[in-house]
């Protein structure tokens, strides 16, 4: 045994748990309008009457496709229903947003895609809310793709679901699936395999003027 002035003491010490925490998240909600299914239907066939009367899209995003001119088609009588759904979830989100109920009105037009169609990569400059309700979603149909949207990562040398890397987020549509998002999240729809339309009504939440 060494003298006493000459003894080596090893002292262990457990250091305590990293501690992790995600910041900068992005919300967006999604709800299903409950109406009958014959509504769904009955709407179809309304928007495939207007396609019919103006055959020329108005473009912006959509390619392959038809979108209307008309941008307050939640106006219409026949959707009255579903403007009133809109409505009351995104004053929800605007509660859990920290906006009291905000006066705001309601952009909406009609999206198409046929077969082969799709939307470019865009972002709703501004609204305070996007979303879109799904009326038709047949097999082929092409998913909503939302883009990561912290700009530095995308020099990031991580990609995919682990923290700190650069993704995109696929969301596959149903048929009466509302979905909603803020307006600057930058979001494309993948191209339509189907050979029946992917149909939906996209809506912008504007902050009423005085």
């Amino acid at each position: 045994m060494l003298p006493p002035q000459q003894q080596t003491y090893i002292v262990t010490q457990r250091s305590p748990p990293v501690q992790s925490f995600n910041l900068f998240a992005t919300r967006i909600w999604q709800t299903r309008f409950t109406g009958p299914p014959a509504q769904l239907a009955h709407w179809l066939d309304f928007v495939l009457s207007l396609r019919a009367q103006a055959p020329i899209a108005a473009g912006r995003s959509n390619r392959r496709g038809w979108n209307s001119q008309d941008l307050a088609i939640l106006d219409r009588e026949i959707f009255a229903a579903l403007k009133q759904a809109i409505r009351a979830h995104c004053l929800q989100a605007f509660q859990e947003m920290g906006l009291v109920e905000p006066a705001f009105t309601l952009q909406s037009w009609i999206n198409i895609h046929d077969h082969g169609g799709y939307n470019l990569q865009h972002m709703h400059e501004g609204a305070l809310l996007s979303g879109c309700v799904y009326l038709s979603v047949p097999p082929g149909s092409g998913n909503l793709v939302f883009r990561d949207p912290r700009p530095g990562v995308l020099n990031s040398a991580l990609k995919g679901s682990g923290a700190n890397g650069f993704k995109d987020v696929q969301l596959r549509p149903e048929a009466g699936l509302i979905v909603l998002f803020p307006n600057w999240l930058e979001h494309y729809v993948e191209p339509h395999e189907g050979e029946a339309p992917r149909i939906c009504i996209a809506f912008n939440a504007l902050a009423a003027r005085p």
